[in-house]
């Protein structure tokens, strides 16, 4: 074991392979990252928002330091038909909260921060390569990864590729995610005054919103939208299933989803006048506690998304806290495997012990049933934001004739698509939730 060119090497340096790299080195081990981007970074794409529990676990005072964008004190959540929106709007101190709150990130100049803090930690860094293979011995216990013509040595891989799960699949046999468990994520990043953003979403100075639209902006397909914003700047975009959106009866590809959500009516002022500067598209994985592979073996651990530790509840869209969580994790069992000098897959379960007890696996074992509920939701997506603008219009339109009883006008809206039916809708997803 000591003959390892490294004590431990990490493959991508997203949130999960760059805390773990900086736990591990912060340990006194000897890391590697390999990471297939020209830099950290480079290659990632998200929403753009970390809650801040599992941070503080590893950097306790990331806020005077991280290049975070605005902390997030307005939630809301849009229902969208094509030419309509009804949205929740909340606010409250309580989301400011120390352990509660949450910030709007940026992935290019936030994850390059999370590299520096690990090669500070004395972490070596290659950018610009893709591992093509993990090394394994006689046995088919991970020694170590192959980089086009390089094969290093490890006593420990830690496999934090990202969502496309590569080396995962074919050197450790966990099967590739179902096209429904998959997402294709789109995002673009718009330039706005800090001014006209606190004005148009009605912000106290340098405070965030964040934004969930479900309905139009997928053409009523399962997926939703997504709105964050920035110091200066709007990160927009949506997601939609893989399975429909490949479906052959789609006749609206993803792009063109986003162009109309753009457009519409509800998004349209919000980026009135706005420069657009960033586009970029990812796999998302959404299939929860079902899709989440082996992650602990032989001489190698699996961590962040290439683990599937994503949750998309429609209200909320988790991922990154889960990533510095599970990168964590990954690293204290890797340094108390190489201590214990054992590195086979007893010898590093306490990876498994951690997360099973912790908040990630729990927070999926909990919420397990909601992706199923939500796949066959149709109405969700295509009727539900109809039956919305319906009822409120039956609410709000004044039009000088004398008016029904606001429960006549507004049953026979929901009476025609089946009053026990929606009840029974309703009371499936309130249970996943």
């Amino acid at each position: 074991m000591s003959d390892a060119d490294f004590d431990i090497i990490v493959v991508g340096s997203g949130c999960a392979g760059a805390v773990a790299a900086y736990v591990a080195a912060s340990a006194g081990k000897s890391v590697l990252v390999v990471e297939r981007g020209n830099y950290a970074g480079a290659k990632n794409m998200t929403g753009g928002r970390i809650y801040s529990h599992s941070l503080k676990e590893v950097f306790p005072d990331f806020e005077s330091e991280a290049p975070l964008e605005r902390k997030i004190t307005h939630e809301r959540i849009a229902m969208l038909n094509s030419d309509s929106e009804m949205t929740i709007d909340f606010t409250s101190p309580v989301l400011a909260e120390e352990g509660k709150d949450s910030y709007s990130v940026l992935r290019g100049p936030f994850d390059q921060w999370l590299a520096e803090k690990a090669e500070d930690a004395g972490a070596e860094y290659i950018c610009g390569i893709a591992v093509e293979e993990l090394l394994k011995d006689e046995s088919g216990k991970v020694v170590g990864i192959r980089a086009g013509e390089d094969e290093i040595t490890s006593q420990v891989v830690i496999v934090a590729e990202g969502v496309n799960t590569l080396l995962s699949e074919r050197c450790l046999g966990n099967a590739r995610p179902a096209p429904h468990q998959m997402a294709v994520g789109i995002k673009e990043v718009f330039e706005l005054p800090a001014g006209v953003i606190d004005d148009r979403f009605l912000l106290p100075e340098g405070e965030g919103a964040a934004m969930l639209f479900v309905g139009d902006c997928t053409h009523g397909k399962v997926g939703g939208g997504f709105l964050y914003t920035n110091r200066d700047s709007i990160s927009l975009g949506l997601v939609a299933t893989i399975s429909t959106a490949a479906d052959g009866g789609n006749d609206t590809p993803v792009y063109q989803m986003l162009e109309d959500f753009k457009n519409h009516p509800a998004v349209s002022p919000i980026i009135r006048g706005a420069k657009m500067v960033e586009h970029s598209g990812h796999m998302v994985p959404e299939g929860g506690y079902d899709m989440v592979p082996q992650y602990v073996f032989d001489g190698a651990l699996v961590a962040g998304e290439a683990a599937g530790l994503c949750m998309n509840m429609g209200y909320q869209v988790r991922g990154m806290d889960f990533a510095v969580a599970s990168g964590r994790m990954a690293a204290e069992a890797a340094v108390e495997a190489i201590d214990a000098g054992d590195v086979s897959a007893a010898g590093l379960s306490g990876y498994k012990r951690r997360m099973e007890d912790s908040f990630v696996i729990k927070d999926l074992a909990t919420f397990r049933k909601w992706p199923h509920v939500m796949e066959g939701w149709d109405a969700m997506f295509n009727d539900y934001p109809t039956m919305a603008a319906e009822v409120f219009n039956a609410m709000f339109s004044v039009d000088g004739r004398p008016q029904e009883p606001l429960r006549r006008r507004i049953m026979p809206i929901i009476k025609k698509r089946g009053l026990f039916k929606t009840a029974n809708e309703v009371r499936k997803a309130v249970s996943a939730l």
